[in-house]
């Protein structure tokens, strides 16, 4: 309830993003948001400046306007100190039983969950494997 109404000195928050920036941005740093419970703008900013650049994200109308707008943004955000970044891991640590069949050519963010399958060979190695420890 506390981070909902913004009653801390500071909060450790994670500000996720896609490759295609758009209107939830309004959520993270518009002016409007800052005042509103339960927004993601936590640093409570209210920028004329900063609110003209999301509406440029939002209206870009072409992949180079967006990244330009994305990145200007990105820069009035970082300058402004409003954030402390805390750490970055450019790897995804992931355990799983070995059942699975991915596809050979690998998604270039991500690990790609949803293009995994069963593979009926492996899960039938496991379920010999585990069965024959229950003896």
């Amino acid at each position: 309830m506390r981070i909902r109404d913004f009653d801390y000195d500071a909060i450790v928050f994670s500000f996720r993003q896609s490759l295609s920036p758009g209107n939830e941005q309004r959520n993270y740093w518009s002016s409007e948001a800052a005042g509103r419970p339960g927004s993601r703008n936590m640093a409570g900013i209210k920028d004329p400046a900063i609110d003209a650049l999301v509406e440029t994200i939002v209206a870009a109308r072409d992949r180079e306007g967006l990244v330009t707008a994305s990145r200007a943004l990105d820069r009035v955000l970082l300058w402004n100190h409003f954030v402390v970044p805390q750490w970055h891991i450019a790897a995804d640590r992931v355990a799983w039983w070995n059942r699975f069949g991915r596809p050979a050519i690998k998604p270039e963010f991500g690990v790609g969950f949803m293009s995994w399958w069963v593979d009926p060979a492996k899960d039938a190695a496991i379920t010999r494997a585990r069965a024959g420890r229950g003896k």
